[in-house]
């Protein structure tokens, strides 16, 4: 289990710990994106701010619980489609300028890791910006979806409300009967966002290509993630038993805890500002 650091000590560790390890597998959660103005979904003792995020079955066998996701969508997204990178995306993305990263993992759906300039990217949970036929696979862009929500439903244009995570809008007492979904324009399947929901699994490829990058790396950093869903959690999981230490920046709990070498309980921008200076590696 890590030690327990003030910020200066944790600080210098965290330094440390890069310098020493030069073939980095980051993982990044919600905490990177809150400085672009994107909520994360936990408190500092991992728990739910507000309800779980829609279930994959209920949106796929519910006509009414996908009306009721879309139009709150509608909202959402004009803010997180303008969402930009912030401090933290840019230290990662010059971590891995420096040749330090053999790959960086997000949970995180927004793109702002690569609008950043991060390459070796994968997208674990899938990326909000498409949107996704689960009859014929054909992905559309989400804001030309966007375009064709609004046409369908044009006195939903001026509504307003709060921003919630993954584009989300915090849109109650509202009747949502009369929203209408387009369907595909290929197929007229269902459209779903191209990410993982809850209650769906995150493609068998998808975990196989981010575990073999894990087997080419000498140590893990988590940035920005409690790890309390398990598909992120697994990687620090599998990592620990092949003996890779695990180093980690986040506020408050995390369900890998017993199994870091070295936490930082400190914004992420803050803790990871030295690798936009002249001293990153």
């Amino acid at each position: 289990m890590s030690a327990v650091l003030d910020l200066p000590a944790a600080s210098a560790s965290l330094r440390e710990f890069i310098d020493r390890h030069r073939r980095l597998f980051v993982v990044t959660g919600a905490g990177c994106s809150t400085g672009s103005g994107i909520p994360d979904y936990r408190d500092e003792a991992g728990q739910w701010k507000r309800p779980q995020p829609v279930n994959f079955q209920a949106f796929m066998g519910d006509a009414a619980v996908r009306r009721r996701y879309w139009a709150r969508s509608l909202i959402g997204w004009r803010r997180f489609g303008q969402a930009r990178p912030n401090a933290v995306h840019a230290a990662l993305a010059a971590l891995e300028a420096h040749g330090r990263v053999e790959l960086l993992l997000t949970q995180n759906v927004d793109r702002l890791h690569q609008a950043a300039g991060s390459g070796a990217v994968i997208d674990l949970h899938g990326r909000l910006d498409r949107v996704r036929c689960m009859a014929c696979e054909k992905r559309h862009d989400r804001d030309g979806f966007q375009q064709r929500l609004e046409a369908c439903n044009p006195q939903w244009r001026d509504l307003d409300a709060g921003q919630a995570p993954d584009g989300d809008a915090d849109l109650d007492g509202v009747d949502f009967s009369g929203f209408r979904v387009p369907a595909c324009s290929a197929c007229g399947g269902v459209l779903k966002p191209d990410v993982v929901f809850f209650g769906e699994s995150v493609p068998r490829e998808r975990v196989a290509r981010a575990m073999e990058h894990l087997q080419r790396s000498d140590a893990v950093l988590v940035v920005g993630s409690s790890l309390m869903v398990y598909s992120g959690y697994r990687f620090v999981q599998a990592a620990a038993l092949a003996g890779l230490p695990v180093a980690a920046i986040n506020r408050g709990h995390t369900r890998a805890d017993a199994l870091l070498s070295l936490k930082v309980e400190d914004d992420c921008g803050r803790a990871l500002a030295f690798l936009l200076g002249s001293g990153s590696r």
